[in-house]
């Protein structure tokens, strides 16, 4: 049942990600120029998904365990430290230069899309190369 919910799930994730235009590179850098062509069709879709997470964040604060039976556990650290402004900045700076982040990536990839297999390929280097640095 919990890999039924997790297809389900990662399935319409993709196609909200598709449908709405987050998938697609010049759609999202044309929301992230706002001093060009500035396109704000992305900001209707991030209030939808807000509101749609702050409801299911207000929801699951109420119960013990999943839907599945799991229990139920929210992260406790709440710290503003250099490692978070520093991975921030370098998501958005990534994000602004190439229009990609980590779940749209994930959707061009499996349409055989060029610019999904780099921006993946390159992630997973990075991550590695995060990992190398903080263990020496």
């Amino acid at each position: 049942m919990k890999l039924i919910i997790a297809f389900a799930s990662g399935l319409l994730f993709g196609l909200g990600l598709l449908y709405s235009g987050m998938a697609d590179p010049a759609v999202v850098q044309g929301f992230l120029d706002p001093f060009g062509d500035w396109n704000p069709a992305l900001l209707w879709v991030m209030v939808g998904a807000l509101l749609i997470s702050f409801l299911g964040v207000f929801i699951a604060r109420r119960r013990d365990k999943t839907l599945t039976g799991d229990p139920l556990n929210f992260p406790k650290n709440s710290k503003i430290n250099k490692d978070l402004i520093l991975g921030g900045l370098i998501f958005g700076i990534g994000w602004g230069l190439v229009g990609i982040c980590p779940a749209p990536a994930l959707v061009l990839l499996g349409r055989g899309m060029w610019e999904g297999i780099i921006f993946v390929i390159a992630m997973l280097v990075g991550m590695r190369l995060v990992t190398f640095f903080k263990n020496r």
